[in-house]
């Protein structure tokens, strides 16, 4: 799922919300975020939990608190792309796990907000029954139980190589799932009699159009059916444009298999997860304007559908015009956002690689806060450090994609974080390795 995360907002706190504060931060290092190069001397201004400017020559305002941040590096916050956040305490306890679903009779139907827990160790599901995830929500990581910001961001769909698994050992058989689900989408949102209210529960179709589901309830509606009426219903803002249908795919063919939906659903509005050969599309993605979510390091080909895997591909889609930002769905930048900085950081450090093609110091820090906040409809409001943006801000100590640096403050909508979390909770127990403090199944 996308998630609007920044780094070292606290996991475990439920504090009573914050009331916004205005403050300015002066002298520092500031990155927009927006894929321009960082400002020396620079100072950014917050009111209101909104960010009013962010810049070189920007006076702090009569009233506001002002911050020194000689040495300090300033940018707004995070924005994950995709990460399974809230929905799992132990990957291993599959009782507190709500990442996958493989016994449920829904797919594209699964919802995942009212499962996210605020408080869990570790925001989209998984692929597991069906080719069909269910819908992700945008979520921030503010110390409060309100974690939602926006329901049903996305639709999720796997093809490739797991897609033909699930649907039945073959991607054809994927593809053709895939295709009679958006068929029977369309049909279902077409009907006039779905737009009947008042005569019983409604369904929701994501662009205000009340459904009733007992009216296809009749044989001749089910004949030919494979959907559930839930499943076709969530589908409908896809196939009417409306809702995102986030498609993961690695190899070349798959990926051009994946834009020609286009010709007959025209309306999708389509994003590409994973694309570890995307490099070789690049020129077809960018002409179809579709943004990718990719990996930033894939560089061994771990499957057949990865044999043009390089460490370049984010590069090169990004020099071909593609809209990409890092992110990944598992191992990587999917289930740990905190690393996303170093993934970055290794995207500028590929520009010193003779025959590699990395980014733009500007470049790799947009590929984790601006552009991921485009690609989920949060654009111009997370990630950015502009006029009227969310007042997320994050007070860095260095160079915020180097290894070495950490963030020494952290405010969301203006509100400043805890800073106690799980993670420092343990490493302050450990430090002084007093084996007084070991768990009792370490006594001897």
């Amino acid at each position: 799922m996308s998630a609007r995360l920044l780094i070292g907002a606290a996991l475990l706190a439920l504090a009573a919300p914050g009331t916004a504060q205005d403050f300015a931060i002066t002298n520092a290092t500031v990155a927009r975020g927006d894929g321009s190069e960082p400002v020396r001397g620079a100072t950014v201004v917050v009111r209101g939990g909104r960010v009013v400017a962010a810049g070189a020559g920007v006076a702090v305002p009569p009233g506001v608190q002002a911050v020194d941040g000689t040495g300090k590096w300033v940018t707004p916050g995070l924005f994950a792309a995709m990460t399974a956040l809230g929905l799992s305490d132990a990957d291993g306890v599959d009782e507190s796990n709500d990442a996958g679903a493989r016994g449920s009779p829904f797919g594209a139907a699964i919802d995942v907000s009212p499962a996210l827990n605020p408080s869990s160790q570790r925001v989209f599901s998984r692929p597991t029954g069906s080719i069909f995830a269910g819908q992700g929500a945008v979520v921030d990581l503010g110390a409060d139980p309100r974690m939602v910001i926006r329901p049903r961001a996305f639709q999720f769909v796997t093809l490739g190589e797991e897609g033909g698994r699930i649907a039945g050992g073959s991607r054809v058989s994927a593809h053709a799932v895939l295709r009679n689900a958006l068929r029977e989408a369309r049909q279902y949102g077409a009907d006039p009699r779905l737009t009947a209210t008042g005569r019983g529960p409604e369904i929701e179709t994501g662009d205000d159009v009340p459904v009733d589901p007992r009216l296809i309830d009749s044989p001749s509606q089910r004949e030919d059916v494979l959907l559930t009426r839930f499943d076709a219903a969530a589908l409908v803002p896809v196939v009417r444009g409306t809702q995102p249908l986030y498609v993961h795919v690695e190899r070349a063919s798959d990926i051009r298999a994946v834009l020609a939906l286009r010709s007959e659903f025209p309306r999708l509005k389509l994003v590409l997860v994973g694309a570890s050969e995307g490099w070789l599309a690049a020129r077809e993605i960018a002409a179809a304007g579709v943004p990718v979510i990719a990996q930033a390091l894939v560089d061994l080909p771990a499957s057949f559908e990865q044999l043009a895997a390089t460490q370049s591909n984010v590069g090169r889609m990004v020099r071909a015009g593609v809209k990409v930002a890092i992110g990944g769905l598992a191992g990587t930048t999917g289930d740990q956002p905190r690393n996303l900085p170093q993934f970055a950081g290794n995207m500028v450090a590929l520009t010193r690689v003779p025959g590699a093609t990395g980014l733009s110091w500007g470049e790799a820090f947009a590929a984790i806060s601006s552009v991921p906040a485009e690609i989920a409809g949060q654009g111009g409001r997370a990630g950015v450090l502009a006029t009227g943006a969310a007042g997320d801000i994050v007070i860095w100590d260095g160079d915020p994609l180097e290894v070495t640096s950490t963030a020494e403050r952290v405010f969301i909508d203006g509100v400043e974080q805890p800073r106690d979390d799980h993670q420092r909770g343990l490493a302050e127990r450990y430090r002084d390795l007093d084996t007084s403090d070991l768990p009792k199944a370490y006594d001897r």
